[in-house]
């Protein structure tokens, strides 16, 4: 079996891709609704999360998630007069969609379990704290 039919399968469920690391989800998740570019991508998370991926982290994990085919590079551009040259516009594949559904749907399930645990929302400390 040649190296592509091996990526074709490996990328073929997004369960292979599971779970996600923190920084992955949020790089997908500020693709989710708009192509960006790197920096653009680092200030969505940045403000969604209070925490920036610093560019060794983001570009590094962008580089595996376009190998990964997850994500792609953008032929599309902004007008020339709003565009730096030098930006790698990026949006979400299909692929890498149907992988965030996935892990969105592998955390819901795990907060439906800590619901019917009494796990979440977190107890009162005062009320856990006392005899049964």
């Amino acid at each position: 079996m040649g190296k592509a039919n091996i990526d074709k399968k490996q990328r073929g469920d997004p369960q292979n891709h599971l779970p996600l690391t923190p920084v992955t989800l949020n790089l997908l998740l500020a693709l989710a609704d708009e192509e960006r570019h790197g920096y653009g991508i680092m200030l969505e998370v940045g403000e969604r999360t209070g925490k920036k991926p610093g560019p060794g982290t983001l570009y590094t994990s962008i580089k595996r998630l376009v190998s990964g085919g997850l994500i792609e590079e953008s032929g599309e551009r902004p007008a020339p007069e709003s565009d730096d040259e030098r930006r790698r516009y990026y949006r979400l594949t299909g692929f890498g969609a149907r992988v965030l559904a996935a892990e969105v749907g592998r955390l819901e399930a795990t907060v439906r379990a800590a619901r019917s645990k009494g796990a979440y929302p977190a107890p009162n400390p005062r009320t856990a704290m006392e005899p049964a």
